[in-house]
């Protein structure tokens, strides 16, 4: 049994109402001050590991409270390079959207910022041993002894971001916030 069903009315003159708003753009290049919800670690985090991370304060825009203290910012491990002889682990997170205390989320495009063009980690690791050397001095006529890192370099560490560390989201592209808390 087929059953059709036919619209004999047009709907005409259709008037919706609109909720009328303003978007403020933040500029790329912002930062945001943030607290570390979670450690995070090399050591038993992967690529694409779920972070999030706290503002810590009320960030403002003409007169406007744009992204309120205590919105969430989400984000995940974007890469990571496992600790060699001679390299410590090294991670970079990127950050996705924001979510307001009520609910509300908005896409961003982000790191987690650092000057190490936002990786974290990634240093030499420590000297295998360190090398005894008298140092003669000139003008007093006496030898101190002094020690110099060896050539050989030990086995890298993990890369820890402990929970409850302050640290900074930075923006790379604009982010249109259309959703603002009033008290």
């Amino acid at each position: 049994m087929t059953s059709s069903v036919v619209f004999s009315e047009e709907l005409q003159d259709v008037k919706l109402d609109i909720r009328e708003y303003n978007a403020i753009e933040i500029p790329a290049g912002t930062f945001i001050p943030v607290m570390n919800a979670q450690e995070i670690s090399t050591q038993y985090c992967s690529e694409g590991y779920k972070v999030k991370f706290i503002v810590t304060n009320d960030l403002y825009m003409h007169d406007t409270n744009i992204i309120p203290q205590e919105t969430a910012i989400y984000g995940y491990i974007e890469k990571i390079n496992e600790p060699v002889v001679g390299t410590n682990a090294a991670m970079k997170i990127r950050v996705s959207k924001l979510v307001y205390p009520d609910g509300v989320e908005v896409p961003i495009k982000g790191y987690l910022y650092n000057a190490n063009n936002n990786i974290f980690g990634g240093g030499i690791s420590a000297p295998v041993k360190y090398i005894k050397m008298a140092q003669r001095q000139v003008k007093v006529h006496y030898t101190t002894l002094q020690i110099k890192p060896s050539q050989g370099r030990r086995m890298g560490e993990h890369t820890i971001i402990p929970s409850g560390s302050n640290e900074i989201v930075v923006l790379t592209s604009p982010a249109y916030i259309t959703h603002t808390l009033t008290n």
